[in-house]
């Protein structure tokens, strides 16, 4: 497997991101997660979050102490270069936040997007 990282600088995850999905990763005893997009919901695009133990070919992977950041090469360019992810937790909710530029709009639950 090549690591890839090299060419996909521009995602970044935040400390309290990488801090959950390595808790994740390690909860459900896989070596890494996996993000992708797919067409749905009212505005076209929503994240997808899978759980596994190695990237599909062609993937670009991030290693992080303790996982790895498996990113499907298509929904990169597609839509993901410059992507920010955060985890933000208070007293009522806890959730991964997509901070990505290539937002052009969403929709008004904010699940799904568009480019």
């Amino acid at each position: 497997m090549q690591d890839t990282a090299i060419q996909t600088p521009d995602i970044q995850l935040t400390d309290a991101a990488v801090n959950r999905m390595r808790q994740q990763a390690q909860d459900k005893g896989v070596a890494g997660i996996r993000l992708s997009l797919r067409e749905a919901g009212c505005s076209g695009l929503e994240y997808v979050v899978d759980f596994c133990d190695a990237p599909v070919a062609g993937d670009h992977v991030l290693p992080f102490d303790g996982f790895s950041l498996f990113v499907d090469a298509e929904s990169y360019v597609r839509a993901l270069t410059g992507l920010v992810v955060d985890f933000e937790q208070d007293l009522m909710s806890s959730a991964f936040v997509f901070r990505n530029p290539n937002k052009k709009g969403e929709c008004g639950c904010g699940v799904s997007f568009t480019v």
